[in-house]
């Protein structure tokens, strides 16, 4: 099973199995990662599940769309690799990669 880390606000490792086809805040959920609270359960609706890409993997994840770009606009901490983990599926070719969680706006 492929495996992801998420690097809390805090700075502390969390690299946990990441089944394909769950939503990277799902995955975090589910494993009790400090710093993602998906206050809307994955429904685009809040930005508490920010987490920053390394800009050269973006590709592998894809852009934001545009009711996502949006709430990531009000946030203070949005950089070029920001993504709303409820957005981004876990697949194969994430398996490896290291997120931040930065701290909550």
């Amino acid at each position: 099973m492929p495996k992801f880390t998420y690097i809390s606000p805090e700075k502390e490792k969390f690299t946990v199995e990441a089944p394909v086809g769950d939503t990277l805040m799902e995955i975090a959920v589910k494993n009790n990662v400090d710093g993602i609270d998906a206050d809307c359960g994955g429904a685009c609706a809040c930005a508490t599940c920010h987490i920053i890409f390394e800009p050269t993997d973006l590709h592998k994840v894809g852009y934001a769309d545009e009711d996502e770009s949006a709430l990531l606009d009000f946030l203070n901490g949005r950089k070029m690799g920001s993504r709303l983990s409820c957005q981004v599926i876990m697949k194969e070719d994430l398996d490896g990669i290291t997120v931040e969680i930065p701290y909550p706006d």
